[in-house]
């Protein structure tokens, strides 16, 4: 599969996390974030276990897997807080701020700078994104607000690490090892705090299923391959599609009807994931 289509498919497949964590309520936050890793880290146990037996889970990629796990687990736990407080629009649009923050991080480090048509996206995919969740932006919200953004911040940890390890990585059985760290770091945090891990109902443990199997098995296994072949602004670029997909399935599922300047916004989003994913970059040193 070339990047173009991997990234408009992750894309699609995430669209659908924040759909599904909000059917998954009741059941508290981190049992909702934690829930889903273990789900996705048992589901793709088999291809850890081949990893392991093949001898190519190494100390780097061990490592770079706790790390991971680590920013997993604040990226769904603070984000799915978020949706509690704000939102699917603002939320989702906050937690997809990683373009922006890697675009910093790549001119501060001089590593993987976007070139120019990339910064042309970066700002499209800005001004898009504001006006998908600037109108729900406010005093009442603040605490979402800053919890979504901390997510986003995670997801960057996450992308560069990744993107350290190089082309060796097997995407497969690094996203199970990761979410196996997450989901255990969100579980226990639970415990810690006095939640009690169970779910609201019967219904709300398959909506947590479902989220790990579409958003996470396809959408973040994808993204983890992405980054093989392409610069982590790029891949970051990508995820800015999710405020567009949930912005309209949270229309047509939950009934939160969009206004003209969200929609405008959501037309704005998706030329500037089209000018990134439209044309290949070139090879990557």
């Amino acid at each position: 599969m070339h990047v173009g289509p991997a990234l408009i498919v992750a894309a699609l497949a995430i669209s659908f996390a924040a759909i599904f964590f909000r059917e998954a309520m009741p059941t508290h936050p981190l049992v909702i974030a934690g829930g889903r890793l273990v789900i996705a880290a048992l589901a793709l146990s088999p291809f850890v276990l081949r990893a392991a037996r093949a001898r190519r889970l190494t100390r780097p990629v061990i490592l770079t897997a706790l790390l991971c796990g680590l920013a997993y687990a604040v990226h769904f736990g603070t984000w799915v807080a978020s949706l509690e407080l704000t939102s699917v629009a603002a939320s989702v649009t906050l937690v997809t701020a990683t373009p922006l923050l890697l675009g910093l991080v790549a001119l501060a480090t001089g590593r993987d700078r976007p070139d120019r048509r990339h910064w042309i996206a970066i700002g499209l995919a800005i001004w898009g994104v504001a006006l998908i969740g600037g109108a729900d932006f406010g005093s009442d919200a603040l605490t979402g607000d800053a919890l979504a953004l901390a997510g986003a911040a995670a997801m960057v940890v996450y992308l560069l690490a990744v993107r350290r390890l190089g082309d060796g990585v097997d995407p497969w059985a690094f996203v199970g090892l990761a979410a196996l760290v997450g989901g255990a770091a969100l579980l226990t945090t639970a415990l810690l705090a006095g939640v009690p891990i169970r779910f609201a109902s019967t219904e709300s443990l398959g909506w947590v299923a479902l989220s790990a199997l579409v958003p996470h098995l396809v959408g973040h296994t994808l993204l983890t391959w992405s980054l093989r072949h392409a610069r982590p602004t790029v891949v970051g670029l990508a995820t800015v599609g999710e405020p567009v997909g949930a912005t309209l399935l949270g229309w047509v599922w939950l009934g939160e009807v969009p206004t003209a300047v969200v929609l405008l916004g959501c037309s704005i989003v998706v030329g500037a994931v089209t000018l990134t994913v439209w044309r290949p970059e070139k090879p990557l040193s």
